[in-house]
């Protein structure tokens, strides 16, 4: 059999769009082994030297600026990116996108972020004839996820494909499948295996995630669990954020048995498993990680706009709680310490509520794009 090509694109803009895009590669290939994935972070890969200017100035807008952010996020909500808006990106940072597209001669193109869907979109418009299917990341749609052009989108709710209808995306074009996760966060894993690997203890335990960027930062939220060690398990998660590692690992509220630092890893799935709350940045694929898991989830000062609607979504399923003050967290100790019987049955109930999400949706989507691409027209 021939190998079939799915090239998926993305951008650095959080780590979730990019997360997502391996998520659905991983899945690609456990399905149906014969097909050939390729993962670009497509501005990254073409400027280099540019691209990670960028992203820093917009992490440093979307923390220092989130009233602007969400003001532009609110006054363009409905809009698509515009032709001269694509035109420019193209021109500015994707000229060579046909070259790298010519060269791996994809079957199918996956985008997980808005922009390189606009510019393949565009690409369609002047002649591109290969199918793309975009992969809405989020619990919320902007309009610049929509485009004419797109041939097949992924979405994560009803809510979600209804608002697309709203845009006139034609229903024939929408296929609910859930935001794509790494099929480990689908699996379950011995308990005790897990604290053995870790050296964690069999007790009460919270799981403190930084987000893609390590944004959480929060000393009173940090401080108020160490004060509390004598309770609970606390394993805190910094990603790639070394500086606030290396000072967490120099300061002796963080020195305890019951207190774990840890860096990037790739486990998440494990440590979600053996935890029993999740504090994070409500973004759209650690929401997602987080309910395979059913693990129950207290969000910290969501960014404006997606991280904002994702909260409500998992708030109004209530699959997780806005974190309003430090007293959220008292209650969540008090829960765990005292209660704990009763977390871990809400814990099984989320379970069974998320049992008709098959985690291979999204993959089997794109496989059925594969086969339409292959019927003559």
């Amino acid at each position: 059999m021939s190998k079939q090509r799915v090239l998926l694109l993305s951008e650095g803009f959080g780590a979730g769009h990019t997360q997502a895009a391996y998520a659905l590669s991983s899945s690609l290939r456990k399905l149906a082994p014969h097909i050939q994935t390729k993962v670009l972070e497509l501005g990254s890969f073409l400027n280099p030297r540019m691209a990670p200017l960028i992203i820093t100035a917009y992490k440093k807008t979307v923390t220092t600026q989130p009233r602007l952010v969400r003001m532009m996020y609110r006054s363009n909500y409905k809009r698509s990116l515009n032709r001269l808006t694509t035109a420019a990106l193209h021109r500015i940072f994707y000229t060579r996108t046909t070259q790298i597209i010519r060269q791996l001669h994809p079957d199918v193109i996956v985008c997980t972020h808005p922009i390189p869907s606009a510019v393949i979109s565009r690409m369609k418009r002047l002649g591109l004839n290969v199918p793309l299917c975009t992969v809405i990341t989020d619990y919320d749609v902007h309009g610049t996820w929509v485009s004419r052009e797109v041939n097949c989108y992924l979405v994560s709710t009803e809510q979600v494909k209804e608002k697309l209808l709203e845009r006139e995306v034609d229903e024939s074009k929408i296929r609910i499948t859930g935001i794509p996760v790494h099929p480990n966060f689908w699996e379950r894993h011995s308990k005790e295996e897990i604290r053995r690997q870790f050296a964690l203890k069999n007790m009460p335990t919270v799981l403190v995630m930084g987000g893609g960027w390590g944004f959480m930062k929060d000393e009173a939220v940090n401080s108020l669990l160490a004060m509390h060690s004598d309770k609970i398990q606390t394993i805190f998660c910094l990603g790639s954020n070394q500086k606030s590692l290396d000072k967490m690992k120099k300061d002796p509220r963080y020195i305890h048995p019951n207190i774990r630092l840890l860096g990037f890893t790739r486990e998440i799935d494990k440590l979600m498993e053996v935890s029993d709350l999740l504090i994070t940045k409500p973004g759209g694929m650690t929401c997602t990680e987080g309910l395979a898991k059913g693990i129950p989830m207290l969000f910290h000062k969501p960014l404006p706009g997606q991280e904002e609607e994702n909260s409500q979504y998992f708030e109004s399923q209530g699959w997780g709680t806005l974190m309003n003050s430090l007293n959220d967290i008292e209650e969540w100790i008090y829960r765990l310490t005292d209660h704990y019987d009763e977390v871990a049955l809400a814990r099984e109930k989320v379970l069974e509520q998320i049992a008709k999400y098959h985690p291979m949706q999204s993959a089997q989507a794109i496989m059925d794009l594969l086969d339409e691409s292959k019927v003559p027209s």
